[in-house]
């Protein structure tokens, strides 16, 4: 176990969480601002005003954790299998933002503090799902 809990906090693993968390604060902050502009600038619903910033931040997010942060080590996929895993982790954690965001702004928290607090969730979600499903490394012994 410690072996195990050692091999987790080695530097190459840290570094990595550092770019992936470099990559999630580019998607939060770009998409935080467009939604801002969106929401309360041009006064957009909470709905549709996410949607948009999503998609950007979507875009820019899977740049950087596929060609930075996950980039090291030999990949197991092609570049369109590396896509489809995101896009289909991307969808279940859509549905789950939208869930936790619209549900708190139902309760009258606004969705400005529900970005925040969905982050939260989704740092630790969408880490270990990039890091071992959508962007694995290849293991020594498999093709």
């Amino acid at each position: 176990m410690k072996r195990s809990f050692s091999k987790l906090l080695s530097r190459q693993n840290l570094l990595q969480f550092a770019k992936y968390m470099a990559g999630g604060g580019l998607y939060f902050w770009s998409g935080y601002a467009l939604f801002a502009l969106t929401y309360s600038g041009f006064g957009w619903s909470w709905f549709w005003a996410k949607v948009v910033a999503d998609a950007v931040g979507w875009t820019l997010n899977y740049l950087v954790q596929r060609y930075w942060a996950f980039a090291g080590g030999k990949k197991r996929f092609s570049e369109i299998t590396h896509l489809r895993r995101y896009i289909f982790i991307e969808s279940i954690g859509f549905v789950l933002d939208y869930l936790i965001i619209g549900g708190l702004n139902h309760i009258g928290i606004t969705p400005y503090i529900g970005f925040f607090i969905s982050s939260a969730f989704f740092t630790v979600w969408s880490y270990l799902w990039y890091k071992y499903y959508v962007f694995p490394e290849d293991t020594p012994g498999k093709s």
